[in-house]
């Protein structure tokens, strides 16, 4: 494999013994389905970027995870993606094992059409104006974060639609990537305590 990361090796060696295979798997099929890939370690979790970032892997106490990062501009022509919603998960679940993976044919050409909507610089699908509240879009990175932490996924997935957007635009309108992240901790600080973002101008 070009292009690798010892940061994602060492991500890869100190997690647990029954992820290693699977992000092994993962890191190999990636590499294999585009060879120009490189790594990196965003979030506390191995990305891998052309033109920007394809997708992102990661383990837990009992499954990993694996992200697209454009995954609604997917096509998903096998209907394998589920619905990430506030579940904190990749687009094909908890990965507990190999056997919970698609076939590499199969995974690869997901991973290759991730790669094409990089290269053509293709941000957005123009859709219909709604004529109801639309889905929050959540990032990857945040779910993620949140599937850590018990308490603030519970009240986050409690929250209502705008409550909601008020953290999700907050953390995404940061400037840099250290703000970002100090911003994601400090709202799971607050929702682990059950508090709405703009909690201190609530009237008592």
């Amino acid at each position: 494999m070009q292009n690798t990361d010892p940061r994602v090796t060492a991500y890869l060696q100190h997690a647990a013994p029954f992820a290693q295979p699977i992000l092994t798997h993962l890191r190999q099929v990636v590499h294999a389905a585009c060879p120009e890939v490189t790594e990196t370690i965003k979030w506390g979790f191995p990305n891998f970027q052309y033109n920007g970032i394809v997708c992102s892997m990661a383990a837990f106490k009992n499954h990993c995870t694996f992200s697209f990062w454009k995954a609604s501009l997917l096509s998903d022509p096998h209907h394998l993606f589920k619905a990430v919603g506030n579940t904190a998960m990749g687009q094909f679940g908890q990965i507990k094992s190999l056997a919970d993976l698609p076939s590499d044919e199969t995974l690869t050409a997901y991973i290759q059409e991730a790669v094409k909507l990089n290269k053509e610089k293709i941000k957005s699908i123009p859709k219909a104006k709604p004529a109801v509240t639309p889905e929050l879009i959540v990032p990857a990175y945040f779910l993620e974060a949140l599937n850590q932490n018990d308490k603030a996924q519970d009240t986050f997935e409690k929250f209502s639609y705008s409550n909601k957007k008020e953290y999700v635009s907050w953390i995404t309108e940061a400037k840099s990537e250290e703000t970002r992240q100090k911003r994601i901790n400090t709202a799971l600080e607050w929702l682990a305590e059950g508090k709405v973002r703009n909690w201190k101008y609530q009237k008592n």
